[in-house]
C-alpha cells in the first residue's frame, strides 16, 4: 500500500466544498483496496480553502491515476500530491 498526502484547490472561494468532498469520497470508494483516512479544510486566503487528503492507495495502481481522477471533479482547480510513502503494516 501507498500512503499519499494530497492538496486539492477549488476554483474559487464560492465553490461548494461539500460537493467536492462527495466527489473525492466517491472516487476513493470505487477503487478497490483504497481508503480515505482524513479530509481537512485549510484556510488559504480571501476565503479560499484547500482540501487536504490522506489516502491509502494500492501498490498496483499509480498515484497519478488518483491525481487524474481528482482533477476531473467539477470546480477543482488543481491537485498536488505533496507526499508519497510506502505504508508499512
Amino acid at each position: 500500500m501507498i500512503l499519499m498526502k494530497i492538496k486539492l484547490m477549488p476554483s474559487s472561494p464560492d465553490v461548494d466544498l461539500e460537493k467536492i468532498k462527495k466527489g473525492i469520497k466517491g472516487i476513493i470508494k470505487k477503487t478497490e483496496n483504497s481508503s480515505l483516512h482524513s479530509l481537512n479544510e485549510e484556510p488559504i486566503a480571501f476565503g479560499l480553502k484547500s482540501l487536504n487528503l490522506l489516502v491509502t492507495w494500492p501498490d498496483e495502481k499509480s498515484p497519478e491515476d488518483l491525481e487524474e481522477e481528482l482533477k476531473k471533479i467539477k470546480n477543482v482547480s488543481s491537485v498536488e500530491v505533496t507526499d508519497v510513502r510506502r505504508a508499512v503494516g
